[in-house]
């Protein structure tokens, strides 16, 4: 629908390494703002190929929140700063499995084998709650009444801010805001933590690649991707 300026909001499950952890990704797009990938990264502390687990975005017109198992693990608040790059546009829920080696493991050291294949992904307990929008229109034609606005996190409490610092601290490995490889200077939002930047300076440096993210339909696809983008509010 929006083809040149559209917004996304993704969970990306990056795989693992033999005996290491499960990585997932969150990112950010607005406005087809796709040469500002605003990407964190994350260690699991289980194997989601063995159980299922909750993972939910809250997207409201002031902040979106990534959760895993309802813990909150990432905050983005729009500001003035992000211009219009906060998603503020329409979107569709739709799930993928695509081959991100080029950039997803270790910068492309590590590659998809496909002897393992076919590759596939489970989902269960979809639940969505928003208002439809009229794809030709572009106006709300129908809302859900099941979870009015009172219900809807302003942001998270200080308990969920202790247990969301806490997983930051043992679980996140990258953060776009201190990647000096792809931004000489970060980004207008960052708000720049030196004892984070410190700390996630030990992890392996992360290699995307020119314009990976747009590029990756032509893919053969083994890579899971949870992602919102452009048709239906969610």
């Amino acid at each position: 629908m929006f083809p040149k300026n559209h917004d996304e909001i993704d969970f990306e499950f990056l795989g693992n390494i033999r005996g290491k952890e499960w990585r997932v990704q969150t990112n950010v797009y607005g406005n087809g703002s796709t040469d500002t990938g605003r990407e964190e990264r994350y260690n699991l502390w289980f194997d989601p190929s063995e159980d299922y687990h909750q993972y939910s975005i809250l997207w409201t017109d002031s902040h979106i929140i990534f959760y895993v198992d309802n813990i909150p693990i990432r905050v983005v608040k729009k500001s003035e700063a992000m211009g219009g790059d906060y998603p503020s546009k329409p979107m569709s829920l739709y799930a993928t499995i695509w081959d991100g080696s080029d950039w997803a493991t270790n910068g492309g050291k590590y590659r998809v084998n496909y002897k393992y294949a076919p590759f596939k992904a489970e989902f269960s307990d979809l639940v969505l709650h928003g208002c439809a929008v009229d794809p030709i229109e572009q106006v709300s034609k129908k809302c859900d009444k099941t979870q009015g606005s009172e219900y809807i996190p302003t942001g998270v409490t200080r308990l969920q801010r202790m247990r969301m610092e806490s997983f930051r601290k043992r679980q996140m490995t990258y953060s776009y805001c201190y990647d000096r490889i792809r931004y000489k200077v970060a980004p207008p939002e960052c708000v720049i933590n030196p004892q984070e930047a410190e700390r996630l300076r030990v992890f392996d440096p992360v290699t995307f690649g020119h314009g990976h993210h747009r590029q990756r339909k032509h893919h053969r696809r083994s890579s899971s991707r949870a992602s919102l983008a452009d048709t239906t509010s969610v």
